[in-house]
């Protein structure tokens, strides 16, 4: 049918996307075509530089990045990751850093410059804790996302050979982030690159202390809930089947609705479901879709990027979102 599309769809398996991706949760008028990408993350790449997908999953500072310098795509406020980003920060304990100003005049590893938790955390650091990005040597292993990004000077790349956590072990660099955002592992991402990681013989300690207070407290304070994961879709299919957006983000929401039931009740023990649950308290619905919730997250979002030099100015909030209650 004309206004029937075959949609080529990348997105995880999550708990609120697994009705949708095996067909119990239908898209109206849409015949999906699920395309399987592990990690993830290796779709996004496949979408900023090829524009290989009609719907793809997207970190939200290279989705940020990409439609600045004017990507055939666009957003849809569906947000399939949340985390605070107070944590999973470390520095050598030998350093002399104590709080987020201290980093200024030191060297900090971090995957990619881009990459959505160290744009979130230095956005933290800098708005709450006083630090300069700018007076912050970003030290990094692996290549932006988004090609065409022009680094600001203080960003360098790590020396041929050598790994964050063997940097960070030796003492080059004294502090970075943990995990897949930097000294967790190394290289562009494969299968099994978050398990693979890279071995430490030394657990660093966090910056922040009391890390999940801090974050309560933010987050109480300025309604701010890191977006960590977003759905975009190609502005040529929308042109074509505006129908597209609203049945997108209805099957969606359909398929979070009885997953958030699921975490209320004791069920289930998965990394994910822990962290979910554990949020609810706090947060409420710890997957919010639409605009009108998000809106303190996307304007950090929007804020951050501009303060980072990742892009050359604010876009008008419907150049970066589709607002499906008005399609």
């Amino acid at each position: 049918m004309a206004d029937h599309p075959r949609l080529k769809i990348a997105i995880a398996t999550y708990g609120h996307t697994r009705a949708l991706k095996s067909g119990e949760v239908g898209i109206k008028g849409v015949d999906p075509d699920f395309v399987e990408v592990v990690p993830i993350i290796g779709a996004f790449r496949r979408m900023v530089r090829d524009v290989e997908f009609d719907v793809c999953e997207m970190a939200p500072t290279t989705y940020m990045i990409a439609r600045a310098l004017g990507a055939p795509f666009i957003a849809l406020p569906v947000f399939v990751m949340r985390r605070f980003h107070h944590g999973g920060f470390v520095v050598r304990p030998d350093s002399g850093i104590k709080v987020p100003k201290d980093l200024e005049g030191r060297k900090v590893g971090v995957r990619a410059y881009s990459v959505t938790t160290g744009v979130w955390t230095r956005g933290i650091f800098a708005n709450e804790y006083g630090m300069d990005s700018a007076k912050v040597t970003w030290v990094v292993d692996d290549e932006e996302h988004v090609t065409t990004l022009r680094l600001p000077a203080n960003v360098v790349q790590a020396p041929e050979g050598k790994s964050l956590a063997g940097m960070m072990a030796s003492g080059e660099i004294q502090a970075g982030f943990t995990g897949p955002a930097g000294i967790g592992r190394a290289g562009p991402p494969t299968r099994a690159w978050e398990q693979g990681g890279q071995k430490s013989a030394e657990v660093y300690p966090e910056l922040i202390p009391n890390v999940a207070q801090a974050e309560a407290d933010w987050f109480r304070r300025t309604g701010i809930y890191p977006i960590h994961g977003l759905i975009t879709v190609k502005t040529e299919v929308l042109n074509k089947h505006p129908h597209v957006a609203r049945s997108l983000y209805d099957a969606f929401v359909e398929a979070k609705n009885p997953y958030i039931t699921h975490l209320k009740g004791s069920e289930g023990d998965s990394a994910d479901e822990r962290k979910y649950r554990g949020l609810m308290p706090l947060v409420g619905d710890p997957l919010p879709y639409g605009l009108e919730a998000n809106m303190p997250s996307i304007e950090a979002m929007l804020t951050y990027g501009l303060q980072q030099k990742l892009i050359p100015k604010r876009m008008p909030l419907e150049d970066v979102f589709v607002d499906p209650e008005k399609v």
